[in-house]
């Protein structure tokens, strides 16, 4: 009996071992987080198949989330227009379509901040990862103290313009044949403008403009400095109702007067000074490196300069592209959504898809910066950049309030020192609304 027993015991034992191979493990929690991206092209000297950032974004979460162990982890990537920022972003806050990831623009860091929902990266920010950019970089992507913004590409704004139509206006002395970003002074601008307004053809222009939105608005305020204006005052506040912010406006409103921009400027935007660009009618446009590729099928003999300033530098933008996750109330997606960027930033294949513009991590610089595009020229030229934002909050209603003014002072609606005061009070009561309903995230 005591042999019959022990088999028995033992086949039990066995059984039970077999029914316990039987039993599939439990199944990964399904999360999905939504990554949102502008329309912007992305040249990457890595991989020549990707042409815009969107694919990029896909590209690397398809590698990330074949390796990603924790949860089962989808992305739905959604594209929107540079002109939808708010429709695609704040206005979704919370909802079941808001943005986890965003890879975007700085301009619009502060006012997501001082929102709320944007969050601290520093928890995922290894000592490995923070020493492979240069403290500037971590200066502008904070807030506070805290990182809110992981830097990826350096975009500095200049101008192109089309050396044919230099020539056919006789300005052959300032067409630069090196690979350099010139620098003119405002007697020379104002040559330059005037000639080729008196030279070029019908319905052919000199220099853009536009006022019908809010896009492009950072270019218009950096011109605003050309009469020696600071544009802040030492708050961080827009101080234009000056002498020298006035005649600012009074330049530009002599160039429309001029004839210098596109007839009824004040009704287009950015994008249609582009496309007159593009058809050979207008001789100057914005360029950077994320732009480059756009302006290959152009088939435009392109120089490169500073906007116009005081002095004979002229003078440049710049912002850090990069990403930036949010807290919509779901603790899962934030995870997901921070593990992927630790992800892209803890492998070099992902950090070097930035080389094609100019790369924030130093070594993609060191990797690749010999194949980046105007790279040396670029990095000459950042001892002309300008602050145009100072870090301050709503930067959306910020941006909100200055392009009517524009809009008015080139429709003759307004006087330059009627558009200086409006500006200073418009744009500085949308800064303040954004200290007082401020709710950074902790």
């Amino acid at each position: 009996m005591k042999k019959n027993l022990a088999l028995i015991l033992a086949l039990v034992l066995a059984l039970s071992l077999l029914a316990g191979c039987g039993k599939k493990p439990p199944e990964k929690e399904n999360v999905k987080i939504t990554i949102k991206v502008p329309v912007l092209s992305m040249e990457c000297v890595t991989d020549s198949e990707i042409t815009t950032s969107d694919q990029f974004l896909q590209k690397a979460w398809d590698a990330f989330a074949a390796q990603y162990t924790d949860y089962n982890a989808t992305a739905d990537i959604i594209v929107f227009e540079q002109t939808d920022y708010a429709g695609a972003i704040t206005d979704c806050y919370g909802k079941s379509e808001a943005a986890d990831l965003l890879y975007g623009g700085y301009f619009n860091i502060s006012g997501y901040v001082h929102d709320g929902y944007a969050v601290p990266l520093d928890d995922m920010i290894t000592d490995a990862i923070r020493n492979d950019f240069d403290e500037s970089m971590w200066d502008v992507s904070s807030i506070n103290g805290k990182t809110y913004l992981m830097p990826y590409l350096n975009l500095q704004n200049i101008l192109t313009y089309n050396k044919d139509m230099f020539r056919k206006a006789g300005l052959d002395e300032y067409i630069s044949d090196k690979e350099e970003i010139q620098g003119w002074s405002l007697e020379d601008w104002d040559i330059i403008l005037s000639k080729l307004a008196d030279n070029l053809g019908e319905n052919e222009y000199a220099f853009p403009m536009y006022a019908k939105s809010n896009q492009g608005d950072t270019h218009i305020m950096l011109q605003l400095r050309v009469k020696g204006s600071e544009f802040f005052d030492s708050n961080g506040r827009f101080n234009l109702n000056t002498p020298e912010g006035i005649a600012a406006l009074q330049w530009i409103k002599d160039n429309y007067d001029n004839g210098y921009y596109p007839e009824n400027c004040e009704d287009l935007e950015i994008n249609d000074c582009a496309a007159l660009f593009a058809n050979k009618q207008l001789a100057f446009t914005l360029f950077n490196t994320a732009l480059a590729q756009s302006f290959e099928g152009y088939d435009i003999d392109q120089g490169y300069v500073n906007f116009p300033a005081q002095n004979a530098n002229g003078a440049c933008s710049t912002f850090v592209t990069g990403f930036m996750a949010f807290d919509n109330g779901d603790t899962k997606k934030l995870e997901v959504a921070k593990a992927f960027l630790k992800y892209i930033y803890e492998h070099e294949q992902w950090l070097d898809y930035s080389a094609g513009g100019i790369p924030c991590s130093k070594g993609t610089a060191e990797r690749h910066g010999a194949e980046v595009f105007m790279g040396d020229m670029f990095a000459e030229n950042n001892k002309y950049v300008v602050d145009y934002q100072m870090n301050n909050p709503n930067w959306l209603g910020v941006r909100a309030a200055f392009y009517p003014h524009i809009n008015a002072l080139l429709s003759g609606k307004e006087t330059p020192a009627e558009s200086a005061a409006g500006l200073d009070a418009d744009c500085n009561a949308a800064i303040e609304e954004g200290y007082t309903n401020s709710k950074i995230h902790s």
